[in-house]
């Protein structure tokens, strides 16, 4: 039996919903806006997170009355019900947003559904928890700045965790000293070129001069989302072994229209919107033998620790962007979670 099965019917009794916004700063320069949503019923609650990046869709829904359906239904036919609801009342600035805001809502049922099964996703996957491997996600000079990259935040976050690795995103204005400099703590892990991003803060345009510095710069580390054009087709072709996907997949079909097959995925649960979807890629990934590792987009909530739990199950030993949200403050704490991070030892619903 699939994943997805062991979950699609489960009961999940809807009465009431509520949300609650959230706001904080960022190391990458930004302020962070989410929502957490709060479905009820039968004397327990489930929480899911809307991820959607633009600060005037969670405004447009905060004067919004209930989205979720009410009633009583199966995990399988709440999202059926979710078909035919339209959760923005203004249009989203961007499309993504659909999926990130139906991922709030299935989330937060699936949650409710194992609360009041009085179990916890793993035991209704049938599958261990275990330690889960994550590494720090960070710019080097804030999005959108004119300030020059340095690799001095990687050096703050190495003396207080001396073991951690990073998932970094080059720019064209990295220079070869950098790299050195980066190579030399022999901790870069993942480059996220941002190449398959659009309309962006974070938009990296393809930059051959760049690709050639940091794949030859970092031989074993995974390259995410390069842009796959004439000019860099050839260098994405000598590291074929160790690109990776991560803005284009938002389900199997887009899995199988990557530019080739792909040998690694990033799984950010957001992008594919339902349960369904997200279950169904990572066993059409499990079967092709395609490394899988968690994804975040600075949860300020449930989010963060729902996307932990799902790396504790399926891809504990990726390279997850999954951890703890305070590895995503401006400032450097002082007290640190080293990896890796250990599940909890009583989980109920969706729960770490």
């Amino acid at each position: 039996m699939g994943y997805y099965e062991r979950l699609a019917d489960l009961p999940v009794v809807v009465e009431s919903e509520e949300r609650r916004r959230r706001e904080r700063d960022t190391s990458s320069g930004f302020v962070r806006t989410t929502t957490v949503v709060a479905l009820s019923g039968d004397g327990e609650t489930g929480r899911g997170e809307d991820v959607t990046y633009d600060a005037t869709d969670h405004e447009s829904l905060a004067g919004a009355g209930t989205v979720a359906p009410t009633g009583e239904f199966t995990l399988r036919s709440f999202s059926r019900a979710l078909d035919g609801v339209d959760p923005f009342p203004e249009p989203p600035e961007r499309e993504s947003a659909r999926h990130y805001r139906r991922w709030a809502y299935e989330s937060a049922a699936l949650d409710l559904a194992l609360r009041q099964a009085d179990t916890h996703l793993g035991a209704a996957l049938g599958v261990e928890r275990d330690p889960v491997r994550f590494v720090a996600s960070t710019r080097l000079a804030p999005a959108g700045s004119d300030e020059s990259p340095t690799a001095a935040r990687v050096h703050a976050l190495r003396e207080r965790v001396p073991e951690i690795a990073f998932k970094l995103d080059p720019t064209s204005d990295w220079t070869d000293a950098l790299v050195a400099e980066l190579r030399e703590t022999d901790a870069v892990v993942v480059l996220d070129l941002k190449g398959q991003y659009h309309g962006t803060v974070v938009d990296q345009p393809p930059d051959p001069a760049l690709y050639e510095r940091v794949v030859e710069g970092f031989p074993d580390a995974v390259v995410e989302d390069p842009a796959v054009t004439d000019e860099t087709r050839e260098l994405v072709a000598d590291a074929v072994d160790r690109v990776s996907w991560d803005a284009p997949v938002t389900g199997v079909a887009s899995a199988e229209a990557l530019p080739f097959e792909p040998r690694l995925l990033n799984v950010k649960p957001s992008r594919f919107g339902t349960v369904e979807s997200l279950l169904e890629t990572v066993e059409w990934a499990e079967a092709r033998d395609v490394r899988l590792y968690g994804g975040g987009q600075f949860e300020l909530g449930v989010g963060r620790t729902q996307i932990q739990t799902l790396a504790s199950l399926l891809y504990p030993d990726g390279p997850n962007d999954v951890a703890p949200g305070v590895y995503n403050d401006p400032e450097v704490d002082t007290a640190l979670p080293a990896p890796p991070l250990a599940p909890g030892d009583d989980p109920r619903g969706f729960a770490f």
